[in-house]
């Protein structure tokens, strides 16, 4: 860690440590912005990064001052620990390769999950965060106008690699994360949240300044994935008339996916190569990827395979000899076999689940911009859930993650003061419900180390 590095970790820890809940919150996302992973220091042979750091502080500060406990612990809280209990203990029955690192992957989601769970606050809190987050942007931008007119980036000036890809002319940027991608993935993730604050006219420029540099950055990291996912989120929204008509929506999806598996020539999943000959990228290495996955089912089902032996998959290796493990279905699978995909469907369907709630009671009840949030929040899990098919998160874009997780939490929890009394009824039949009421199951978002890996393909 150098010393631009350490000022940095020490100011937003210090804001996370003292400041009141709303800039605490903030401290943390200035982190994910601004330090790259590689800033970190070995303590006794543990790599602490500097986001580890501020997660750790996040950690203390809620349990110090008792701002969330797990007492407080929902259906959506429940299966996410123990989707990361199963796959990590999976792992470490099966594996004797990177246990450390897949014994720390599940500390940093278990403690940051709790951080930012007692950080989130309430929905005006959130709309402030939001609001406050998109001024935090604008130097961040900043410095990718720098990176994109330039072809260097300042990030490398606090450790960041400078790999300098190109796409078509135009470079790729990578700002602080470790692939461009992941950093478009920063952009078509919150876009969908600043939507959904258009709505409160109070915040609108705030909101048109969050929205445009989301954009912006989608557009710098010259990413056909994050470009796609920009797609996906306007598609979201143009369904918000059609919020009390999700049944019919889901039908009409679920025939279109059939027929198109009819009428291909190939598995559905090479929807992902069709899809990348408009927008770029390595859609084919994707959809093939999963083609292979499920050829190879019997290696993997029961507690996953060695990495080592996707090798022959491809004729192309990453630098450790190999696949690159570019989708996350994929990446559980290897890693912790069929209960793990599993799981981790469970935890995307418990999510959806809890917003879809959500958002019924809020349009029953008064509403002061709560259902359009919600709605918000929504479209923001269905971009990740269509990002993960061609990638993995495998830098800091795991902890933002992490807070758009606990936001779903924490705010699709019910509201005292706007329920009737039989919509509580309704929403705790539906949550009492546990793992034995959802249809499907999701588990964790992140991979292990032997899975995830920068790829230029991504």
């Amino acid at each position: 860690m150098n010393g631009g590095g350490a000022a940095l970790t020490a100011l937003f820890g210090a804001v996370i440590l003292c400041c009141p809940r709303r800039w605490a919150l903030l401290g943390m996302l200035a982190g994910v912005l601004y330090l790259p992973q590689e800033q970190q220091v070995v303590l006794a042979g543990f790599h602490l990064t500097a986001i580890r750091l501020l997660t750790l502080a996040g950690f203390a500060r809620v349990l110090a001052r008792r701002e969330f406990s797990l007492a407080r612990l929902n259906g959506l809280d429940r299966v996410f620990f123990l989707f990361y209990a199963y796959t990590t203990l999976v792992f470490l029955a099966r594996s004797k390769i990177d246990q450390a690192y897949q014994i720390g992957t599940a500390v940093d989601a278990f403690l940051g999950y709790f951080a930012f769970s007692g950080l989130v606050g309430d929905f005006e809190d959130f709309k402030q965060f939001l609001g406050d987050f998109a001024l935090l942007l604008v130097p961040y931008a900043a410095f990718l106008v720098y990176e994109t007119e330039t072809g260097k980036n300042l990030f490398t000036l606090l450790g960041a690699q400078e790999l300098g890809w190109t796409r078509r002319g135009r470079p790729r940027c990578f700002g602080s994360f470790r692939n461009p991608t992941l950093l478009g993935t920063l952009g078509s993730s919150f876009l969908p949240l600043y939507a959904a604050l258009w709505l409160d006219r109070q915040r609108r420029l705030l909101t048109a300044i969050g929205g445009g540099l989301c954009v912006f950055i989608v557009w710098a990291s010259n990413s056909g994935g994050s470009l796609s996912c920009l797609g996906v989120g306007i598609i979201g929204w143009m369904l918000w008339k059609a919020r009390a008509r999700m049944r019919l929506v889901r039908r009409t999806a679920s025939t279109t996916i059939l027929a198109m598996g009819v009428v291909m020539n190939a598995p559905i999943w090479y929807v992902l190569d069709r899809i990348s000959s408009f927008t770029g990228g390595a859609g084919y290495h994707r959809s093939r990827l999963l083609d292979l996955f499920f050829q190879n089912i019997g290696k993997w089902w029961l507690a996953g395979m060695p990495v080592a032996e996707t090798r022959d998959w491809f004729p192309y290796w990453l630098p450790g000899g190999a696949t690159d493990l570019c989708c996350v279905i994929v990446s559980y699978g290897v890693s912790a076999g069929l209960g793990g995909v599993i799981l981790f469907l469970v935890l995307l369907t418990k999510a959806f689940k809890s917003i879809g709630v959500a958002v019924a009671r809020a349009g029953e009840a008064l509403d002061d911009g709560r259902e359009a949030l919600l709605w918000g929040l929504g479209v923001m899990l269905s971009v990740h859930v269509f990002n993960w098919l061609g990638v993995t998160y495998f830098d800091q874009t795991n902890v933002y993650c992490l807070m758009q997780l606990a936001s779903i939490s924490r705010l699709s929890e019910p509201c005292p003061e706007t329920l009737a009394p039989e919509t509580d009824a309704a929403s705790d039949a539906a949550e009492g419900g546990g793992l034995a009421s959802d249809a499907g199951a999701t588990g964790g978002i992140w991979p292990s180390a032997e899975a995830c890996a920068p790829s230029e393909a991504c």
